[in-house]
């Protein structure tokens, strides 16, 4: 079985370390962006099977990024968790109305978050 890939943006790179470390030892395949710009050059090159957003980035923020991601055919669908120091309703709230997947956020227990991975991509397999 090919290993998902997974894309991890953040631009904090001991966070991005940390996920990829813990992601990597399940069998994903990671790749990483540090900004909302990055992101959308990465999913240009290669489409993974979900991505790890943070909001709080230089360049386009992570709902920006997001609202980008959700207006286009071909990443509308694509499983996205929000990873994010931001936890106020309002800005839980955008995100759900955004469209994510999942919103989780920092500190986090990186076994909520690699379970949250692994479901996600397991009910894209499943539909």
């Amino acid at each position: 079985m090919e290993s998902k890939r997974i894309l991890v943006v953040d631009d904090h790179p001991p966070t991005v370390r940390l996920i990829r470390n813990a992601l990597e030892q399940e069998g994903f395949s990671v790749a990483s962006a540090a900004n909302g710009a990055e992101c959308l050059l990465a999913l240009h090159r290669e489409l993974p099977d979900l991505v790890v957003l943070d909001v709080i980035m230089p360049v386009l923020d992570g709902f920006q990024t997001l609202r980008i991601l959700r207006e286009d055919a071909q990443t509308k669908h694509l499983p996205v968790i929000i990873l994010s120091i931001r936890d106020s309703d309002k800005d839980v709230l955008e995100g759900w109305q955004t469209g994510v997947d999942l919103y989780l956020t920092k500190p986090f227990q990186m076994d909520e978050l690699v379970a949250a991975v692994k479901r996600l991509v397991s009910a894209i397999e499943d539909s």
